[in-house]
């Protein structure tokens, strides 16, 4: 492993498998989906997601505070404050000037725009709320995180599509190398289960319509598999000088050893058919790790369960690994949770490698043919290396890649 790798010493989760890292973990380690009907989306052509349990917002953040942020701010904030306390940090005896935030976003504000337009639209524009932007431009992800935490270092949010959560990984992890902070609060968050979303994923024909079984739906690698299933949540790891760690008496997580990323340079939603940039993206990540694709024991996959990804992403880890290693897909479980995706699977990546467990893929019944995968299905299975990749893809051809590695 490369000396460059920085530890992981907290982990944030709020997911549709449970809220906190805890919950989350031991609902994955079952398997059970969590897809079903949604009433957000009644009377579309796909009435179903995978949705966050409902939470008593203003109890856990204050009534002001949650009035102010739309969802997917609420779920960051949240998701960071469990890192947080999970890293034994009390932003009130920290150098907030050493602290930064990244953030992938990629639906984000949603809630707030459908809300102030439909005011608009109704020709009662003296009621469309003046926080308005404030609740819903992007950055008010990492912006609020920053606020409610004292988090004063860079406060940045990344933009690659359902790369974000990974692209945030990866500018975070460089941040610390670099000695521009002593840890940055990264990850993701998103909450894109709107009619307006769904319906133009279905009308792309990215949603799979299995409507007669939502639970099903979700279903990557399967040859009966017709499409992802939204999710929202929110995931955020503690990045931290491994000295700085040490020096609090943390042992860590586990350690971000090396990343990279690669466009595909290929088309504006579908990914290269012999996943070319995602195979670099992985060579470029186990180089800067220093690792040898014979020293990794897992992949978690980006996995979306649509026909082209699928076998895109196989023919990737089949150029890089030869004979890939034990493979999962957490979108099974929870959906596609869009900007927060590479994030929640990089955090369950960290619990596979603390647990030595590789997490089950759900609904995978019958392998579709053309994939050459070794997927874990029904029960977990040990991880026999103590290193394991996450991978993610986004439209335009984005591609990012970590490597995790044990502590």
């Amino acid at each position: 492993m490369s000396g460059r790798a920085v530890a992981v010493t907290g982990l944030g989760l709020v997911t549709p498998a449970g809220f906190g890292a805890a919950a989350t973990w031991e609902h994955f380690l079952g398997g059970g989906p969590t897809a079903r009907t949604d009433p957000w989306l009644a009377g579309l052509n796909v009435d179903f997601s995978c949705p966050v349990d409902e939470y008593d917002a203003a109890g856990l953040l204050g009534g002001r505070l949650a009035r102010r942020l739309d969802r997917f701010a609420q779920l960051a904030v949240l998701a960071a404050r469990e890192a947080v306390a999970d890293a034994r940090l009390d932003p009130a005896q920290w150098d907030g000037t050493r602290v930064g935030v990244v953030l992938g976003v990629s639906a984000n504000s949603v809630q707030s725009y459908r809300a102030e337009y439909a005011r608009l639209e109704q020709g009662r524009a003296d009621q469309v709320s003046p926080l308005m932007l404030p609740r819903s431009i992007p950055n008010m992800a990492a912006g609020e995180v920053s606020l409610d935490l004292g988090a004063l270092g860079p406060s940045l949010v990344t933009s690659t599509a359902c790369a974000s959560g990974t692209t945030a990984l990866a500018l975070a992890c460089d941040l610390v190398r670099a000695g521009t902070c002593d840890l940055v609060l990264a990850g993701g968050t998103d909450s894109p289960r709107f009619p307006m979303v769904a319906t133009a994923f279905d009308r792309l024909g990215a949603l799979s319509r299995r409507g007669h079984d939502p639970a099903g739906a979700s279903r990557p690698f399967d040859a009966d598999r017709d499409g992802f299933v939204l999710g929202e949540g929110a995931g955020v790891l503690v990045l931290e000088r491994a000295e700085h760690a040490r020096a609090r008496g943390v042992r860590p997580r586990a350690h971000l050893a090396g990343h990279g990323s690669a466009a595909d340079g290929y088309h504006f939603t579908a990914p290269h058919p012999d996943g070319a940039g995602l195979a670099r993206a992985l060579g470029t990540a186990l180089a800067d790790a220093g690792l040898a694709p014979y020293e990794i024991g897992h992949v978690n996959a980006h996995g979306t369960g649509t026909a082209l990804n699928d076998v895109a992403e196989a023919a990737a880890l089949r150029q890089v690994f030869l004979r890939p290693p034990p493979v999962t897909a957490n979108k099974s479980v929870i959906g596609h949770t869009m900007g927060a995706a590479g994030a929640i699977e990089a955090a369950l990546t960290v619990l596979a490698l603390q647990n030595r467990l590789i997490p089950p893929t759900a609904n995978l019944d019958r392998m579709d043919e053309r994939i050459e995968l070794d997927v874990v299905t029904k029960v977990p299975r040990p991880l026999a290396l103590p290193a394991a990749v996450s991978v993610s893809c986004g439209f335009g051809g984005q591609n990012a890649a970590v490597v995790l590695t044990a502590a």
